[in-house]
């Protein structure tokens, strides 16, 4: 069964990565809308699960990710220049293959609407499955507000049925 966007059936873990989410001093907006997009594109979608910034919390976060089974962990937030962004850092520790074109193509989506996306420096690779019996995860990094979750979110679900088909080796 595929679901809506026609990509093979893809569970989905979404990860909000945000000091102040974590401990409670604001609202997580872009986890849930994030969630809500991919549900709504016909994925099974779990979280927002909240973690805080930092290279270990956010790997450690993706790694259990990619042992729970999920096709595709995307994260918000942690993209950015302030002292403790290091999502695409900590995502970088995982991937095996980066997507450079995909995350540009995020990126200029957002830069359609605001010259500020071009602060990104969201990753979007592959971790590759380490024995046959498993599948890949594709991991992407998303911005930490609501705009740019949804521009993301645009330009990448148009490509996730033929990426996901990929990743879990369903086209060879």
């Amino acid at each position: 069964m595929s679901n809506t966007a026609g990509a093979p059936d893809t569970r989905v873990l979404v990860i909000t990565v945000s000091d102040r989410a974590s401990n409670g001093a604001r609202e997580d907006r872009s986890g849930p809308r994030l969630a809500e997009l991919f549900t709504e594109a016909g994925y099974e979608t779990t979280g927002p699960r909240l973690v805080t910034d930092g290279v270990e919390p956010v790997a450690e976060a993706l790694r259990v990710g990619i042992a729970e089974g999920f096709g595709l962990v995307a994260t918000t937030g942690g993209t950015g220049v302030s002292p403790r962004d290091f999502t695409p850092e900590a995502t970088r520790t995982l991937v095996t293959r980066e997507l450079t074109g995909v995350a540009e193509h995020l990126r200029s989506e957002g830069a359609r609407h605001t010259p500020l996306a071009c602060l990104t420096r969201g990753v979007v690779g592959v971790a590759d499955a380490r024995t046959p019996e498993e599948t890949g995860t594709l991991l992407v990094n998303l911005p930490g507000s609501l705009s740019g979750v949804e521009q993301s979110m645009d330009a990448l679900v148009p490509l996730l049925p033929h990426i996901l088909s990929q990743v879990v080796g369903w086209d060879h």
